[in-house]
């Protein structure tokens, strides 16, 4: 069965679509004047040239980062299958068939490397993994409106009636000619996913009806922020491929119906359970039975397929995340060690306090007393020795609290921010082994 049977709307390229998305998901630094006219390079190719934008081009080997941006139409097609890989807030790579001229500066591959292990970073921090979403019986089923059913006529008057209706769950796209309806619990689905995922449409359909759908879908932008990918982004004809993602493919999660797409990432896939509600996608598919539509029922939302899927969902993100935050919360503070003065008040060993506990599992490493590898003293009293050794040793001196705001915000934060108490100077020549006691001290603002 051809695979063009599971969408309404086929993909066909479109340089003024392609160039108005990415116009709306590139936003980097400005590289020239805003105002450029148009310029023709030949006889064969009118290029136009937009300010403010960069872009990353991968040629064998090498990365080339080239701006300003420009775009170009091309009249004769030559073949070349170079891919392009778009900066900024951009996460996919697009076809060179579609942006055309570039040029200057240059990069070697492990810059897309190096972007793919920020962004991962970034996402861990967040407790989030990636969510590859279809369209198409996965979250929703369409039909051209042609192909509704004398028994799915009252779909076209209740969705006339719903038209105005927040989170209705019936669409009919006049400028499309679709009737779409979205699968139960989709709404509760993706709000819920969202906190556990960074989500993307891929979708083998045409992109003008899959941002169509996106804006009923997503239609405060908080879920998707134009990361829809279209089959005019893939990279082969019929397939998904993460090739066109920037993310790990190990921190990766695909939904959707259809297993043979992903022949390159079936152990990423979680196969859904097809969306059939129209009677032309049972005809389609060739199942001698009535839609849903016609029997006028539907899944349910408490137990239907995207319900069941967000519980599988949830286990896979508490699973991978138990031994992945231990993880990257020990990098937090590694390479520290530290010496605590003046912070516990109780007889307990200091092993058993809270904040020391705290910097172990941040990754550094605890000591009772000081030596050349000390690198803090986290002290409330900056009279201390312990204080004044680490000011005589060019070391950290910092209170508790940058210890707790580390733990807070995922990463070390800067010991400046984190001063002691008082900032105390020595007044007297007395050495470091004398007791604190009969030192002299005053405070310094």
């Amino acid at each position: 069965m051809s695979l063009e049977a599971e969408s309404p709307l086929h993909s066909s390229s479109s340089s003024d679509d392609f160039v108005g998305f990415l116009n709306t998901e590139l936003e980097l630094a400005a590289l020239d004047s805003a105002n450029k006219d148009a310029e023709v390079n030949n006889d064969h190719t009118n290029v136009i040239e937009e300010p403010s934008r960069i872009f990353l081009k991968v040629i064998k080997d090498t990365v080339e980062i080239e701006g300003p941006r420009i775009f170009s139409t091309v009249e004769e097609s030559t073949g070349e299958e170079e891919l392009v890989v778009a900066g900024g807030s951009c996460d996919f790579i697009c076809r060179k068939n579609d942006l055309r001229r570039f040029q200057d500066l240059k990069l070697a591959t492990s810059e897309i490397d190096r972007l793919r292990g920020a962004d991962l970073k970034s996402l861990l921090r967040e407790k989030k993994l990636v969510l590859i979403l279809d369209l198409d019986h996965t979250l929703l089923n369409s039909t051209v409106l042609t192909d509704v059913s004398a028994e799915e006529q009252y779909l076209l008057r209740e969705a006339e009636s719903l038209r105005n209706a927040p989170e209705r769950s019936l669409l009919k796209l006049d400028g499309l000619h679709i009737l779409t309806k979205l699968r139960p619990f989709v709404h509760n689905f993706l709000k819920e996913a969202n906190t556990m995922f960074d989500m993307y449409i891929y979708t083998m359909a045409e992109r003008s009806y899959a941002l169509e759908i996106v804006k009923h879908l997503d239609p405060m932008g908080v879920y998707f922020n134009c990361k829809v990918i279209s089959q005019s982004d893939s990279t082969q004809r019929y397939l998904k491929g993460l090739d066109v993602v920037l993310k790990e493919e190990s921190h990766v999660v695909i939904l959707d119906d259809t297993k043979i797409v992903w022949n390159k990432h079936s152990e990423n896939l979680i196969l859904m359970e097809k969306y059939h509600f129209f009677a032309s996608s049972c005809r389609i598919f060739g199942l001698g039975i009535k839609s849903l539509s016609e029997l006028r029922q539907d899944e349910r939302e408490s137990d239907g397929a995207l319900a069941n899927i967000l519980g599988v969902l949830k286990r896979v993100h508490q699973k991978f995340f138990d031994p992945v935050l231990k993880r990257l919360r020990q990098e937090i503070l590694h390479g520290c060690v530290i010496v605590f003065s003046r912070v516990f008040y109780t007889t307990s060993p200091p092993e058993e306090e809270a904040i020391w506990k705290m910097a172990e599992q941040l990754g550094a490493i605890c000591l009772k007393e000081v030596d050349a590898s000390v690198t803090h003293i986290v002290s409330l009293d900056p009279g201390t020795q312990k204080s004044w050794w680490a000011l005589k040793n060019n070391k950290f001196l910092v209170n508790p609290r940058w210890i707790e705001a580390a733990n807070f915000m995922w990463r070390r934060q800067p010991e400046e921010n984190f001063p002691e108490m008082f900032h105390w100077e020595r007044t007297d020549d007395l050495p470091p082994g004398e007791p604190s006691e009969v030192v002299i001290w005053e405070v310094i603002d």
